[in-house]
């Protein structure tokens, strides 16, 4: 038996979370949900976004389902408070297109592994007389172990060819190290082909070229930034999941935030959501199992009949769940 920790948050977040719980009743691994609050709703009750107790029952679990939250402005972020707090130094998007949903691209299947913890997103900011100031932290040990992570990733994962994606040519000591330092670790990854692109560059080549890439390695901001852009490639925000990972804990969430202007009126697309749970049983060890639920999905994102409004259907969050929960039975 697994010990989850379950964070539905607010907005949308807990119909695509009922809905992904649903659907793994229908598993036959056992699971132990303890629920915990984080996100806006949670800071009106208790004055904070992710209270102690959360980060405690995180760490203790085997790994932490997330739904989504509203982040005010001024308000700590708690979904990086917690990505922190557990190490998770991997943010992990997998950019997939499936057969039936609205992609640019068929047949595209890359990964971007996006370092978690540091460089623009490190917080510190001050203000000064001029405007202000952001630090930009780059550090020799997150660099080596998130392309350690990416090589290891492609090798586990049947892949061949890691891409790292920077700005070295203008930020040349920060992203310098990170450059170097992807070539150190790709010494060590023989059967592994190894390439670099400025940012920019890759951003064109995403949209000229996307069925070059495989496995994308790079820094924070950039690839926060160029996460959006490949769920631009297959259909939007609501088809992707994500993993954060580190050597102890594993936080498993739809990127598509808590989307507020439809929270309630149970047309929320739960891809994401059941995409990330994926994850979270392949991160646990449960390979076939994720297998099944990803084709219980792929089945009825083909089929079409049983989807959300967003993918051109009229179900409801619950009955797309309820459908893709049939399959996943009988599998």
């Amino acid at each position: 038996m697994y010990k989850l920790t379950v964070i539905p948050g607010d907005g949308i977040g807990p119909e695509v979370m009922e809905a992904a719980l649903h659907i793994l009743d229908a598993s036959e691994i056992d699971f132990d949900y303890e629920t915990a609050n984080a996100g806006n709703e949670c800071f009106k009750r208790t004055g904070s976004t992710i209270p102690q107790e959360t980060i405690s029952t995180s760490k203790k679990s085997d790994a932490t389902l997330f739904g989504a939250v509203t982040t005010v402005p001024g308000q700590k972020s708690g979904i990086i408070t917690l990505r922190k707090e557990l190490d998770l130094y991997v943010n992990l998007r997998p950019v997939k297109s499936y057969e039936g949903t609205p992609y640019l691209f068929k047949g595209l299947d890359f990964v971007i592994v996006r370092e978690n913890t540091e460089g623009l997103y490190s917080g510190v900011e001050e203000y000064t007389e001029d405007g202000a100031d952001a630090l930009r932290v780059v550090t020799r040990m997150a660099s080596e172990r998130i392309c350690r992570f990416a090589f290891e990733y492609a090798r586990k994962n049947m892949r061949n060819k890691v891409t790292a994606v920077h700005k070295a040519n203008v930020l040349k000591k920060t992203d310098g190290i990170f450059r170097d330092i992807f070539y150190d670790v790709a010494r060590g990854y023989n059967d592994i082909k190894s390439e670099d692109f400025y940012v920019d560059a890759t951003a064109m080549y995403l949209i000229t070229r996307p069925h070059s890439f495989d496995v994308m390695v790079t820094t924070n901001l950039f690839g926060d930034i160029l996460s959006d852009e490949g769920a631009g490639l297959v259909g939007g925000l609501g088809l992707i999941p994500s993993a954060n990972i580190g050597d102890n804990n594993g936080l498993f969430e739809p990127v598509h935030g808590s989307a507020p202007d439809i929270a309630g009126k149970e047309i929320a697309n739960p891809s994401a959501m059941i995409l990330s749970t994926c994850m979270m049983l392949d991160y646990l060890g449960e390979t076939e199992e994720a297998q099944k639920l990803e084709k219980a999905l792929t089945d009825v994102l083909r089929e079409g009949k049983v989807v959300t409004p967003d993918l051109g259907g009229s179900a409801s969050t619950m009955e797309m769940a309820d459908r893709v929960k049939k399959i996943f039975e009988i599998l």
